[in-house]
């Protein structure tokens, strides 16, 4: 069969799922998204990403879309501020026009500019995979939780962590990395909180010490994306007694953990607002791979769950929907297009993911802010940089 006429269904609908229908269509195939949100507003979208040339940014090359997402991107979110828990500042860089090739994009935004992308009724919301069978003609069998059925030529798995799809390839599991972490915002930061924003700075601030951290991220609609994370147990978050669905009591909870931190540092606990997310971080293992199956394969988190503490998740799993978008379009027949696929990904999703891991490790190291440091100061061939700090 011509991958042209081939049915070809992707579960998730996240950037990764999201670019691939987009390419595929761009390239004269059809594709139906099924997404298991019941619309496009159901929920947040998270925080901010950096959008890295040769692999997010290339993304939206190969889909058309590079010049919406100049239109929409921010060039002057790349300030970066590195601190341990006294407050000592490690690194204080503000980025100028020359520092623009990683622009960065809100997810939501992201989310809205590849929905706007796609063909109308590309997407089927509310629909949960519930399994898989594969036909003795070759094609597969799709059964969702709202029972519905479908019979599909390709399945690609975009649906996360967690994938249905994935169990249908492999029987490996997501790993508990030992992190777990808090997500919390704090909105309007510029009127409400002015000391917060001269602090955090038009970017990004990182502060580590004790096996914690505190990251924060500053987004387009001047909110502030925070994350505190631990090194702790995998049964903390439900055995801790902190009622997570409470803010205000829970921010007394969390802030007692950071007790001996410096006061500018506990404010992005404090002026915190609205819900608070708490989440385990889980990775696949660094060379995580399967024995090739004809008609199923994987993009993203599906593929190689990584920790975020590289910033590459989402700009690999926009590179899979690229490549896999490519090899199908470039390829006859379907087998011969995924295993072209599988063997590329599986080379340069294997290195991200180590580098997540390294990130990770190193992040909850003793005096992990200095080893930073030494990391930043030097570029890939181990010269000095020079930049730019705040006066």
């Amino acid at each position: 069969m011509s991958n042209k006429n081939a049915r070809i269904a992707i579960i998730g609908g996240g950037p990764s799922g999201l670019t691939l229908a987009r390419i595929l269509q761009q390239n004269g195939m059809k594709a139906t998204v099924y997404e298991r949100e019941p619309s496009s507003n159901s929920r947040q979208q998270g925080g901010t990403l950096d959008m890295h040339p040769e692999s997010g940014q290339y993304a939206l090359e190969v889909a058309g879309l590079i010049k919406k997402f100049e239109v929409n991107a921010r060039y002057e979110g790349q300030d970066l501020r590195l601190l341990d828990k006294t407050g000592k500042v490690y690194w204080d860089e503000i980025s100028g026009p020359e520092d623009n090739h990683r622009p960065e994009i809100d997810r939501g935004v992201l989310r809205k500019l590849l929905l706007d992308s796609i063909e109308p009724n590309t997407i089927k919301w509310g629909h949960h995979l519930k399994s898989i069978n594969s036909l003795d003609n070759g094609q597969l069998e799709l059964h969702f939780e709202n029972e519905h059925t479908e019979l599909v030529d390709l399945v690609v798995g975009a649906d996360g962590a967690f994938s249905r799809v994935r169990e249908f390839l492999s029987d490996v599991q997501p790993i508990y990395t030992g992190i777990s972490a808090v997500e919390m915002g704090i909105s309007n930061v510029d009127e409400i909180h002015p000391d917060l924003a001269e602090f955090n700075g038009k970017g990004s601030m990182f502060a580590f010490q004790d096996q914690k951290a505190i990251m924060a991220q500053l987004n387009g609609d001047g909110r502030i994306r925070v994350y505190l994370a631990f090194r702790i147990e995998k049964e903390w978050l439900d055995n801790c007694g902190i009622k997570f669905e409470q803010p205000t009591m829970a921010k007394e909870s969390l802030l007692q953990l950071l007790s001996d931190w410096s006061d500018d540092l506990k404010n992005y606990i404090r002026y915190s607002d609205g819900e608070m997310l708490p989440r385990r971080i889980y990775m696949l293992p660094i060379d995580h791979s399967w024995t090739h199956k004809d008609g199923v394969t994987l993009i993203g988190d599906s593929a190689h769950l990584m920790s975020p503490f590289a910033g590459k998740g989402a700009n690999i799993a926009m590179l899979d929907a690229a490549e896999l978008g490519l090899s199908l379009a470039n390829h006859s027949d379907l087998k011969t297009a995924l295993e072209h696929y599988e063997k590329k990904m599986f080379a340069y999703s294997s290195k991200a993911t180590l580098e997540s891991d390294m990130n990770l490790k190193l992040s909850f190291s003793h005096n992990a802010a200095h080893k930073f440091l030494d990391i930043i100061l030097r570029d890939s061939t181990g010269k000095l940089r020079e930049v730019k700090t705040r006066s």
